[in-house]
Parts: C-alpha cells; sequence; structure tokens
C-alpha cells in the first residue's frame, strides 16, 4: 500500500479542522475574556499552539498557553503544568490531546486540572479513535476514525506541511 494511500487528513485539511476547533472554542466561551489553552505534551500541546493563534485571530478572548507534562507510560504519577495552578483557577480550560484513543492520557488531565475550582472545562482533539477504557470524549473534535486496535495514527504537526496517517 502507497504511503499516499494511508493519508486520513492532508494538511489543509488539519489547518481546516484547528480552524473548526478555533471558532467551536470561541462559541462556547463567548461570555469569557480569557481561556486556557492547555496542551498535551508533545503533539497536544503543539496543536494547543496551533489552536491559540487561530483563536487569537477570529476573537477577542485572550487565550493563554499551558504546557501539559504527563508519563503517557505511568499516567497517574505526577502531572505538571507550565502554568501554576492560581493561573487556571475559575478560568475556563480546553486540555488538547492530538489523538483521543483509550482516553487514559485525557482522563488523568482531566483530573489534573479538577483539583481547583474551574469556570467551564472542555476537550478538543485531531483524532478521536472511538477505542476509549475511560468515561471521557472530546467536545471538540476534528474527525472521528473507526480503526482496528492493531492500526496506529501518526500525527505530524511539525514542519511545513502537516499531516495525519493511519500505519
Amino acid at each position: 500500500m502507497d504511503l499516499k494511500d494511508n493519508i486520513i487528513l492532508t494538511h489543509n485539511q488539519i489547518q481546516h479542522k484547528i480552524r473548526r476547533i478555533a471558532f467551536q472554542i470561541y462559541e462556547s466561551n463567548v461570555d469569557q475574556t480569557e481561556v486556557v489553552i492547555a496542551g498535551i505534551e508533545s503533539n497536544g500541546y503543539i496543536l494547543a499552539k496551533k489552536i491559540k493563534a487561530s483563536l487569537e485571530k477570529i476573537s477577542d478572548i485572550n487565550p493563554s498557553l499551558c504546557k501539559v507534562t504527563i508519563d503517557k507510560e505511568h499516567p497517574w504519577k505526577t502531572i505538571k503544568t507550565s502554568l501554576p495552578p492560581e493561573a487556571y483557577t475559575n478560568k475556563s480550560i480546553v486540555l488538547v490531546d492530538d489523538v483521543l484513543n483509550s482516553g487514559t492520557t485525557l482522563i488523568y488531565g482531566v483530573k489534573h486540572f479538577l483539583e481547583v475550582p474551574l469556570k467551564k472545562f472542555k476537550t478538543a482533539v485531531l483524532v478521536n479513535r472511538n477505542h476509549k477504557k475511560y468515561p471521557v470524549k472530546a467536545d471538540f473534535k476534528g474527525i472521528s476514525l473507526s480503526t482496528s486496535l492493531h492500526e496506529h495514527v501518526h500525527i505530524n504537526l511539525e514542519g511545513k506541511i502537516h499531516q495525519a496517517t493511519l500505519e
């Protein structure tokens, strides 16, 4: 099978999905002056930066960026954020990751942020694979994709050309 046959999102499609997610975040937070865009390291953080840039272009909301570091092999261990808890207390937060597969990373990220009072909490992913082990959902998603457990979704958001492939 040719690599082109495995492309599930092209560069232009990814740009469109990012813009659409930014509009959904704006619509969900139209009554807010600030929103924290928290991206799970590494691809989730890159995606969060792109969503933040798009949100700044389309709205007057002041988005803050937060890097969330989770040990994906041991997600129950200490989670680190680039912002202190007081910077997101009583704010609206959107937790961003590139792919929602089992939901493990996202659910532990959600748990971390729920340790402080929040105005609103939403999640966003570029690809939702529908293989969840935990009751977590993506409020904003670029695409939902039914795959086998043996397949892997690879998201490339670095460099000039972005794409999502199924391997």
